[in-house]
């Protein structure tokens, strides 16, 4: 006979787990649903696992439980469930009843008393029973034939707890853990427990005294009077709180074991939920495969591929794909195109296409709008022809990327599976992967690239109304979609960069290194591979005998924090950090650049990634631009081979002062920070004054330095941890040092308050132009996690606002330029800096024209600063 086994899963737990694991996801009719999505993904892998012959999820009742009447503050601090996750109960049920799995819940009781009742009842049955939570306290319930599953991070991983692993983990009995509750309390559920109690503490006790009870009888053998006189003072709270902690396994429930067998699922009405809910991956794990993954399955489409291109194959609007298969378009190969319209779906390929003229016509007409993938891309890659692509007006990368910023995922079918479209498939699973990659023959090619645009066609409107329901429609309309060309334009533009220049940098550093190198080893006694951290370990840890702060599998670490600790202790790891810094220059900037200079225009044209990060920033790659480092002057020194492209012309910089502080006054309203930036007063110096109650003439450049790293410091929601690292102080001293702050500018204070509770109720936060950043690990209930998250959610409304300026100030640039007939190109966008190039006689223009427009970009409640220079080079310009 078949061993029984009973599943018992904490509905409301892993409901509220699912929800806030998830990012917020909407089906076509505007419904959350991660939630249902999370919880599904828990009763799969349960069901596929387990194998149960009987289950039920219980639910909490309502607010109010008999634990109530011993303490009416009972689980008073939690807050209101997010409607988001209200509408989603109802689904929740729905699902499990097309699961055949009992839900029961009881008045006045909560789901843990359900859960404790029927655990108990099984385990006298001779079942095996597996309970599922994400809230410790069932751990109680673990025993010989109980085992109790935690989630962790995520939704489907689980911590197994058995009476071993508790004994393990705590040193304790599945019993005691109520103990352990009843002296440390739990914040989720608001029992007090007592003052000063811990997790340590407890576990300390409770291994010598065994209950609360034989604790608050002996509490003369307790060592520490502090605690002994806690103890006393809260003894009554003790016990309450045991009580409070402790599931009441026999709640007069009205289900035996007979009632909660499980059968199976009832297959169409789960698939016909899954198809409501928008559940597409789920449906393929049910053997309701997706067509796209099957090629014989998807339903047949009627295309064209014309012998000639004529004009009568565009409308107003079109649906436009570009095909290439390598990520740096600025040299794929194009494959072909297609079109989408009221007249029919049409396939070109590249060769009939990039030779017509009606093609090119029409690509460069204004009048004729076209839905696009990837704007940018599209526009590069034409111009390599000679085509200037016009009138994109939608872009579907740009709008999928605004909504979930998050979300990298950019193959078109990855998308379209997410709005339940499937009449298309992956580019991998068609083209293959790797060196089994390869196109297959016109026909075939044809057809994928059709769906490809008749995909988009189905998305745009889906894509419109989520945008526009998130009220970010104007964000994608006026800025996203316009930024998309400009920045096609400085990508195509690029920036001159003189060869010999970098060449002759390449032989001064190699010099630099062999001379270092050399000291290193003198240094050493001995010469040995510097690049080998073994042979480094040894000559550091066992020769010169320095202090090993951390040691690796394969030995000791010489990690560069491990390094920096070291740099007191002896004169040879300033050399060593040196030698690595500059190598690094030399393979990956001098060597690096040399390497993507293009032989025809002496330029490098770097790509710009416009949907890649979740704050907004643009970032760039091949090469990236923005990352040369300027800290040692050989590496600002790279920036002198990086010149005008024309005789005649300088290199121009603008970038904006402090604008992620003048931000922060700006959201977070603070009076002081805002008459600061009023009255052009230093910053740093100010809040020096501030935090360290002295005059202006006081401030030594020390108080400003630890000014300046706790001004930056908040802006990137920094902990005492991390500003204690950066001054080189205490931890505690670092705490003081953000409390006086925050004390001394109470609008800062009130903002990182409000804006954590905002994004717990709504599961994001937004920038000033309603950029949104999802944030499912902000009820985290690891602190590390819901810390991080804590700290995204200060930073992201600053750092996505000045990104929103910048590229705001970007577009305001480009039309002013246009307006006044200048011939000045912009070229770069690096951090809160724009660079252009631009003929000598315009730079009195320029010197007027640029601050202007930029410190204009946005109305805020501080005055925006942007400083300016000019030079032969972008290194002159500084």
């Amino acid at each position: 006979m078949n061993k029984k086994k009973l599943v018992l899963i904490d509905g409301n737990s892993i409901a509220y787990r699912a929800f806030f694991a998830l990012p917020l996801l909407n089906n076509d009719k505007g419904i959350h649903t991660n939630a249902v999505y999370g919880f599904t993904m828990m009763l799969m892998k349960i069901l596929e696992e387990e194998k149960p012959t009987h289950m039920l999820v219980a639910f909490d009742a309502g607010k109010t439980t008999f634990r109530h009447k011993t303490f009416e503050e009972y689980k008073g601090g939690r807050q209101k469930t997010p409607p988001e996750l209200s509408e989603q109960f109802p689904f929740i049920r729905e699902l499990l009843d097309a699961y055949g799995i009992s839900r029961y819940e009881l008045e006045n009781y909560e789901a843990d008393d359900i859960i404790g009742t029927l655990s108990l009842m099984a385990e006298a049955d001779g079942f095996e029973v597996k309970v599922i939570s994400g809230d410790k306290d069932l751990t109680q319930l673990s025993s010989k034939a109980t085992t109790v599953g935690i989630t962790r991070k995520g939704i489907t991983d689980i911590e197994e707890y058995t009476p071993e692993h508790i004994n393990e983990k705590y040193g304790l009995t599945p019993e005691q853990i109520i103990d352990m509750k009843g002296l440390m309390g739990d914040a989720s559920d608001n029992i007090p427990g007592v003052p000063g109690v811990g997790e340590k503490t407890a576990i300390k006790l409770l291994k010598e005294f065994s209950t609360v009870e034989n604790l608050l009888q002996s509490l003369d053998k307790v060592s520490g009077n502090k605690l002994k006189e806690k103890l006393a003072e809260f003894t009554d709270q003790a016990l309450m709180s045991k009580q409070l902690a402790t599931i009441e396994r026999k709640a007069p429930i009205e289900v035996d074991l007979g009632d909660i067998t499980f059968e199976g699922f009832q297959r169409e009405k789960v698939v016909n939920l899954f198809k409501e809910l928008g559940f597409s991956s789920l449906l393929d794990k049910l053997g309701e495969a997706a067509p796209e993954t099957q090629t014989n399955r998807l339903e047949e489409i009627a295309f064209t591929i014309p012998s000639a291109i004529t004009e009568d194959l565009f409308t107003e609007e079109n649906y436009f794909y570009v095909e290439m298969l390598d990520d740096n378009y600025h040299h794929a190969d194009i494959l072909g195109f297609s079109v989408v319209n009221k007249k029919g779906a049409f396939y070109f390929s590249s060769e009939l296409a990039l030779r017509s003229d009606v093609f090119k016509n029409w690509a460069e007409d204004e009048q004729s709008k076209k839905i696009v993938y990837d704007a940018k891309r599209s526009e590069v890659s034409l111009r390599r022809y000679g085509i200037h692509l016009k009138g994109t007006d939608f872009d579907i990368v740009i709008a999928t990327y605004l909504l979930n910023p998050s979300d990298s995922q950019e193959d078109l079918a990855a998308i379209a599976k997410k709005y339940q479209l499937y009449n298309i498939q992956s580019d991998e699973s068609f083209y293959g992967k790797g060196a089994k990659q390869k196109v297959p023959e016109e026909s075939v090619l044809a057809e994928h690239l059709v769906r490809k645009a008749i995909t988009m066609s189905e998305l745009k409107a889906k894509l419109e109304a989520e945008l526009k329901k998130n009220e970010q429609y104007e964000l994608f309309t006026e800025l996203e979609m316009p930024l998309s060309l400009i920045l096609a334009d400085m990508e195509s533009t690029g920036i001159k960069v003189e060869r010999k220049r970098l060449e002759a940098m390449g032989r001064e550093l190699n010099e630099r290194l062999i001379e270092i190198e050399e000291k290193i080893c003198e240094l050493a006694g001995e010469k040995f591979n510097i690049n080998s951290p073994k042979q480094l370990g040894v000559i550091l840890f066992e020769k010169l005998n320095l202090p090993s702060f951390k040691k690796t599998k394969t030995g000791y670490s010489t990690s560069a924090d491990v390094l920096e600790k070291l740099a007191p202790h002896h004169e040879i790891v300033e050399h060593i950090l040196l030698y690595r810094q500059l190598g690094k220059l030399q393979s990956t900037y001098i060597e690096g650049l040399l390497k993507v200079i293009d032989p025809k225009t002496e330029k490098i044209h770097t790509r710009f990634q416009q949907t890649l990060t979740a704050t907004g920033r643009l970032s760039s790659i091949d090469p990236n631009l923005q990352n040369i480092p300027i800290r040692l002057e050989e590496g600002r020194k790279i920036r002198q081979a990086f010149v005008p492209s024309e005789e005649g012309w300088v290199i121009f910089s603008a970038d904006y002062s402090q604008i992620e502080l003048r931000v922060l006054a700006h959201i977070a309203g603070d009076k002081k920070l805002i008459q600061a930036f009023k009255d052009g007063m230093d910053i740093h110096t100010k809040t020096a004054m501030e935090v360290f109650h002295v005059d202006k003439d006081e401030v030594t450049s020390n108080m400003r330095r630890q000014a300046k790293a706790v001004n930056f410091g908040i802006v990137y929601g920094i902990s005492d941890y991390g500003l204690s690292q950066n001054l080189g102080i205490s931890r505690k001293e670092a705490g003081q040092f953000i409390e006086r702050y925050l004390n001394s500018y109470p609008g800062v204070k009130e903002y990182m308050e409000d804006i954590i509770h905002s994004a717990k109720q709504k599961g994001y936060v937004t920038t000033l132009l309603q950029r949104r950043r999802y944030l499912p690990d902000i009820t985290s209930r690891n602190f590390n996690i819901r810390s991080f998250a804590e700290r995204t959610a200060m930073n992201t409304p600053i750092q996505g606002s000045a990104a929103d300026i910048i590229k705001k100030a970007m577009i305001d640039m480009d039309e002013a330029l246009k307006d006044k007939g200048l011939k000045t190109r912009l070229l770069l966008q690096v951090h809160d800096e724009l660079i252009f190039e631009a003929p000598e006689e315009e730079i009195e223009i320029l010197k007027e024209l640029v601050p202007l427009v930029m410190e204009n970009a946005i109305e805020l409640d501080v005055p925006l600063k942007v400083d300016y220079a000019y030079g032969p080079t972008w290194f002159d310009a500084k």
